[in-house]
């Protein structure tokens, strides 16, 4: 093994005493992440996190991310009114999620110095389906239902609930196409031969 090259990610192994509210098999979370209230992050089996994350989960704020899932680098998870990721779920690289967001009208102050009482800060839980997945550098604004098996092309602006089984995409996000739900047929070969 090199010395400039080592293992890049802690394993299950390596998380086990970091204070996670759960944690499952087979996780892989790169060393160069940022996570901040680990206690408040549930984490399923067979999930990786790539590098240069930042998931922040403090006060009242959580994290759950069902198994099967994929945590591309550089995403930003910011969970204040919660997170919640199903199975096969994943986000491509750049990801920026938010669970609240700053009133940018001018009938409020913004900025997480100021008091809240002269801020209008609003937010809401954002949840991803089973199977949907994200596409890269999309933001996705606070209270919004991404349905089972949604597909997002990268760089979309997500402002609303998406229907499942579709295909969205732009700025704001639109309905593009449905999606077809073969997928499902393979993820039963593979519970199948896993022994799942």
């Amino acid at each position: 093994m090199s010395k400039l090259f080592g293992a890049s990610h802690y394993t299950e192994v390596d998380l086990k005493d970091e204070g996670f509210k759960s944690l499952g098999k087979n996780v892989l979370i790169a060393k160069t992440c940022t996570i901040i209230g680990a206690e408040n992050i549930s984490i399923g089996d067979n999930v990786r996190i790539d590098g240069y994350c930042t998931l922040v989960a403090v006060g009242d704020g959580f994290i759950e991310l069902g198994s099967y899932i994929h945590i591309g680098g550089y995403c930003v998870m910011l969970a204040a009114k919660g997170i919640i990721m199903q199975d096969f779920s994943g986000l491509s690289w750049g990801v920026q999620i938010y669970t609240k967001s700053d009133d940018f009208s001018g009938r409020y102050m913004t900025n997480p110095m100021v008091p809240e009482k002269y801020t209008g800060v609003k937010g809401g839980l954002v949840s991803l389906g089973r199977h949907a997945i994200v596409g890269a550098n999309t933001v996705i604004l606070p209270n919004v239902d991404i349905g089972v098996g949604v597909a997002v092309g990268a760089q979309t602006l997500i402002n609303k609930n998406l229907d499942e089984w579709s295909i969205y995409a732009g700025s704001p996000v639109k309905r593009v196409n449905r999606r077809l739900k073969k997928l499902l047929l393979l993820e039963e070969q593979m519970k199948k031969d896993l022994g799942l």
